[in-house]
């Protein structure tokens, strides 16, 4: 079964913050937003796509119990913890955050002279109270170029690795190309086009900033008709 969410669908969320502004898209509940019918998918608890103004921060808040992922769409993301310690991702680098037993930390645009985008996913840990850790991947757009690149992973070698079963796959799919996923057990995907498009996933169309939840198929193909960047989370469900 493949269900399309328009971008319309989408919770779009806005204010003011340290230094500047956000632009939300928030794919689940989150904050003030509450959906009852949008709670996640699966071990996916939440999937925000936030632009920041040029220099704005979101200020140091507290986390716990959750698989943190963290993909720089577009300028440079800067996170640090509550000792100022962090990472900076470029366009298409990738972040991993066990947040387990609890960790304050902030998100930051790390330029004073262009917007920050950024897609966070919260996956839900198979442990509770586990060591915080902070990890990061450098990733090429060659790299993940009219294919699957898995990112974070606790199958793939090269991938950051994540406290949990799930999967967090990238590519870059060129305008006419085409690309198949295969699923094995009871698992399913979270689809997000995040730039460009439209695609195609088995026939259904989907376009910029809007995705697809599947479950229960073995494969799906997926067309693209025009250049398009996108996210699949897979989990169990």
């Amino acid at each position: 079964m493949i269900t399309i969410r328009k971008p319309e669908d989408i919770h779009l969320a806005s204010g003011v913050i340290e230094n500047g502004t956000f632009l939300g898209r928030w794919h689940f509940s989150f904050g003030e937003y509450y959906d009852p019918e949008s709670m996640g998918f699966g071990t996916l608890r939440v999937f925000n796509d936030d632009t920041l103004s040029p220099d704005a921060v979101w200020p140091l808040h507290p986390h716990r119990d959750i698989e943190v992922v963290t993909y720089c769409a577009e300028g440079e993301f800067r996170h640090a913890d509550e000792n100022g310690v962090g990472g900076v991702l470029k366009e298409g680098w990738v972040q991993h955050t066990t947040v387990g037993r609890g960790m304050w930390h902030s998100e930051i645009n790390n330029r004073k002279d262009a917007e920050m985008r950024f897609i966070q996913m919260w996956i839900l840990p198979e442990t509770k109270g586990l060591e915080p850790a902070v990890e990061q991947k450098e990733v090429e757009l060659a790299e993940r170029t009219n294919r699957w690149l898995p990112v974070v992973s606790n199958q793939h070698r090269g991938a950051l690795p994540i406290r949990q079963d799930a999967q967090v796959h990238v590519s870059a799919l060129e305008r006419g190309r085409s690309l198949t996923y295969e699923f094995t057990g009871n698992r399913g995907a979270y689809l997000a086009v995040i730039k460009g498009g439209p695609i195609t996933i088995s026939g259904a169309s989907v376009s910029q900033f809007g995705a697809a939840k599947i479950a229960t198929e073995e494969r799906i193909s997926i067309v693209s008709k025009g250049d398009a960047e996108l996210l699949l989370v897979d989990v169990a469900l």
